[in-house]
Formats: C-alpha cells, sequence, structure tokens
C-alpha cells in the first residue's frame, strides 16, 4: 500500500530564538505560531478571563471566538495567566523579558506606556531586546479603534453588504509581524542591540488591495472576468473556477471545448465566453477534475454557492 508523503518540516531558522508575545486576537498570535514553527520558542502572557466566564474561555478574546482557531495557532506556546496592571503581574512580565529576544505586542501605543513598554522606556532597560508592535495603523492614526472589517473597508475590499471569505487584513498583518520579527533577529545577530519594528494592519491590508488599486481585477480587464479562461463558471452540479490565463492553459480548453483557437484574442471575445460557458453547463465536477488532469489545465471545483 502506498503511504502519503510526510510534510516537510520548515528550516528551523528561529531556534534559540525566545519571543514573549502579550498580543491577543489574531494576527499576533498567528505570527507567534509562524515562528514557532520556524523554531522559535514562544511565550505569551494573557490576561485573566473575563468575570463570569464559561469554563474554556481565557483572556484572549478568540477563545471566545473559535475555540478551535485558538487551539491551533497555541500548540506549543506556553501560555500563563498574568494581569499587568498589578505589581505582581509586572513582576512576572519582566522576569520573561530578561530572557526575552523579541517582544510582540497588540495594544496600542497609549497603552503600551501605561504599562511601561514604550519603546523608549524598554530600550533603556533591554537595550539587546527587539519589539514587534502591531497597531491597527501608524502615525497619527495609531490610537484609532479599528479591526480587520474596517481596514478591508478602507481599501475597497467590501462587496456590498457581503462581509470579506477571510480575515485578510489580520492575516497579513500577521506575515507581515513574523517577517518583522525575522529582521530583528537578523539585527540582533549583526549589531548586538535591539530594534523596534512596527506592523500595520491597515498597511497589510493596502498591500493585499494593490492589484485592485493598479485596476487590474476592474470588472472587464483580464484579471477582471474579461478573458475567458480566467472566471467562475456555473457546472452541472456546482462551479468551477477556471485559471486557464497563459495562452497554452486557454489553448487546451479550447481544444477540449472543441471552440477555435486564433490565437491570444480568442480568450477576448464574447463569443468565446458564451462557449466556454456553455461547455461547462453540461459537466459535472468530478468530470472537470478529469478533464483538468486530461488536458493540463488549471481549474478548481466548487460546490453551489
Amino acid at each position: 500500500m502506498a503511504t502519503s508523503p510526510k510534510a516537510t518540516k520548515p528550516p528551523q531558522s528561529l531556534k534559540g530564538v525566545r519571543i514573549l508575545s502579550l498580543s491577543l486576537n489574531l494576527p499576533g498570535p498567528a505570527a507567534l505560531q509562524r515562528c514557532r514553527q520556524m523554531g522559535a520558542t514562544c511565550i505569551k502572557l494573557e490576561p485573566p478571563a473575563p468575570p463570569g466566564a464559561h469554563a474554556g474561555i481565557t483572556g484572549d478574546p478568540m477563545s471566545s471566538y473559535s475555540r478551535t482557531a485558538y487551539d491551533d495557532l497555541h500548540q506549543g506556546v506556553r501560555i500563563a495567566t498574568v494581569n499587568l496592571k498589578t505589581e505582581q503581574g509586572q513582576s512576572a512580565l519582566h522576569r520573561e523579558l530578561t530572557r526575552a529576544h523579541v517582544l510582540l505586542t497588540s495594544f496600542r501605543p497609549g497603552a503600551l506606556a501605561k504599562l511601561g513598554l514604550d519603546w523608549k522606556t524598554l530600550h533603556k532597560r533591554y537595550p539587546t531586546l527587539s519589539m514587534v508592535a502591531i497597531f491597527g495603523a501608524l502615525r497619527d492614526r495609531a490610537e484609532e479603534p479599528g479591526h480587520d472589517l474596517t481596514y478591508q473597508a478602507e481599501n475597497d475590499l467590501i462587496t456590498g453588504l457581503n462581509l470579506p471569505a477571510t480575515l485578510y487584513a489580520d492575516m497579513g498583518g500577521a506575515l507581515s509581524a513574523s517577517n518583522a520579527i525575522l529582521q530583528a533577529v537578523l539585527l540582533q545577530r549583526q549589531k548586538a542591540k535591539g530594534s523596534l519594528f512596527e506592523v500595520a494592519l491597515s498597511d497589510a491590508a493596502a498591500y493585499l488591495a494593490l492589484p485592485h488599486s493598479w485596476g487590474v481585477t476592474l470588472p472587464g480587464t483580464v484579471l477582471g472576468g474579461g478573458h475567458a479562461g480566467y472566471r467562475v463558471y456555473p457546472c452541472k452540479n456546482g462551479r468551477v473556477a477556471m485559471a486557464a490565463l497563459e495562452s497554452h492553459f486557454a489553448k487546451s480548453l479550447c481544444t477540449a471545448a472543441g471552440i477555435e483557437w486564433a490565437g491570444p484574442a480568442t480568450m477576448l471575445a464574447a463569443p468565446t465566453h458564451d462557449q466556454v460557458a456553455s461547455f461547462l453547463s453540461t459537466r459535472t465536477r468530478k468530470a472537470l477534475e478529469a478533464l483538468a488532469i486530461k488536458h493540463d489545465i488549471p481549474l478548481q471545483t466548487l460546490p453551489k454557492s
């Protein structure tokens, strides 16, 4: 019996690096998860659970939004409950800071200052410690309240009244934060002193929105439905995300569908859209998946919406 190949373990590029996280919700924990996967030792201090919280609810709101997500994000992370507003909590915090290489936070600047964790104070006390601070936005907007949804909205990523399919700004921010941690560690090794990196969820959303802001995905453009090989179509028992964009893929699609190929311009013609739609509408998801393998066509079938 054939066995599945073992998953490749990521290079342990952060082995020996100790990261202390005070971050809650999604971006910080997701960044911490990536760092743990790269071999870092990860410690997280969480506030106490709110009064009257159900069993299993922690001081991180994500544990109440989705316990599944919370558990996944914190595998391999050592978690301690600490009230940073108390003398005992501050003592616990500074015990960890003396051993950490990087501090990861998600508080607004005012809250960091109240906890004695503004960069000027922190760097003076721990000159070799680096800090990665996740904010909603930077500079004069750093104290503004916001969430993934608001940062997507300001970058024109919300369609109608529908909520986005996923938390793009949060996850983009997590990638930015883990990248900042890698940069901080590199600089520590080069200069033997700590550095500050500020990450903004608004910037992460803006980066993800660049193709839209460039006009690349606007309706009617090649990547906005104008190319017959790059669209979502209905099929007999679901939908198909067709991505036959390059000429060799588009030609294969035309061959499979019995459409005359007259070069790349074929895919921009209205009749081609109709012919592809007609061809796909009569085929099941299973048949289209087999077709993709046979003709080397990039596509993904989906259930009915």
